[in-house]
């Protein structure tokens, strides 16, 4: 029985051995830029949990501020 022939997207016969090698190659690629990728992920949201201020980002009381700057005005 022949081996089905595969080619590459421009058309270039691919040999099986260059096949099975990429293959390996690709997963540990795929591997390891999801592994890169999760542990920025991780990082960066212990940093944002570490250096977190809860009074910063409470908009509430800035926009009751400027409300009541601007009745003041009017």
């Amino acid at each position: 029985m022949v081996e089905p022939s595969k080619f590459d997207p421009f058309g270039e016969p691919v040999t099986m051995a260059d096949t099975a090698e990429s293959a390996r190659a690709s997963r540990w690629l795929t591997r390891t830029g999801a592994s890169v990728f999760w542990a920025l992920v991780i990082a960066i949201v212990a940093a944002r949990a570490v250096y977190f201020e809860p009074g910063v980002f409470n908009g509430l009381d800035g926009a009751l501020a400027f409300a009541q700057s601007l009745f003041a005005a009017l």
